[in-house]
């Protein structure tokens, strides 16, 4: 795959880097099409290059003493694992795996640091993005603490929905293929609850899902589940819509 400037600045936070630096990237930078189910990065090894999701699907997790996964986020074309600007032999805190086929460019750990002290403009982007995933992390606790077990697992289904779905025919399709025990593993309970989540969803004819992902039939539905309990301003949106 042939690497240029316009696929660079196509990446939120590459998009003012100058000519030198897309120069740089783009005779250092390594494209990678990898198979669904491929390690990109090991928890504990050390960080040598950072990723830009060119298409597809990756996920990131730990994996605990007894070998279960603790699924952190869900990452899609345009994103970048892991948020590091060191290149001191630092050490990955999660592992990573494609969800789907997916094309990589990978940026030397050394180049990448180059990149940052060089570009005021990228440095700036990459401290507003690693301050937005620490917003959305302290959100994501506050959220767990505060809900049920089947409120939790609804409202990430709704997440799903609204980052990567794909309406259509008035519905919203999720191609986002994950086992009950990777959803489990992604929410935080036992694997047999969210079978009853699940099973529950599709008998009410709200959500269903396949080797391929998701189908939410009634976007709605699910969101008046929880969202409009908790006084959610688009919801009461969609409420107000729903009864004019």
């Amino acid at each position: 795959m042939e690497l240029s400037a316009e696929t660079l600045r196509s990446i939120p936070i590459l998009r003012d880097i100058g000519r030198e630096g897309a120069e740089k990237l783009c005779s250092a930078a390594i494209p990678r099409g990898l198979p669904r189910r491929t390690t990109v990065i090991r928890e504990g090894e050390e960080v040598k290059a950072v990723y830009f999701i060119l298409q597809g699907l990756v996920k990131t997790f730990r994996t605990d003493e007894k070998g279960n996964e603790q699924i952190f986020s869900l990452l899609k074309s345009k994103e970048m694992f892991p948020l590091t600007c060191q290149s001191d032999g630092t050490l990955h805190s999660v592992s990573a795996v494609t969800v789907t086929d997916t094309k990589l460019l990978a940026i030397p750990s050394k180049l990448w640091e180059q990149i940052i002290t060089g570009s005021p403009d990228v440095a700036v982007k990459m401290v507003e993005l690693m301050s937005h995933k620490i917003k959305e992390l302290q959100d994501k606790l506050q959220r767990f603490s505060q809900r049920s077990v089947e409120e939790r697992g609804i409202a990430f289904l709704i997440e799903l929905s609204e980052h990567f779905g794909v309406e259509r025919e008035g519905m919203v399709w999720i191609p986002v293929p994950m086992t009950h025990q990777e959803l489990a593993s992604t929410i935080g309970f036992a694997r047999e609850s969210i079978s009853r989540l699940l099973i529950s969803l599709r008998r009410e004819g709200i959500v269903q899902m396949n080797r391929n992902g998701f189908v939410v039939r009634d976007l709605f539905a699910l969101k008046e589940k929880i969202c409009v309990k908790e006084n959610c301003a688009h919801c009461r949106e969609l409420l107000l819509g729903k009864q004019g």
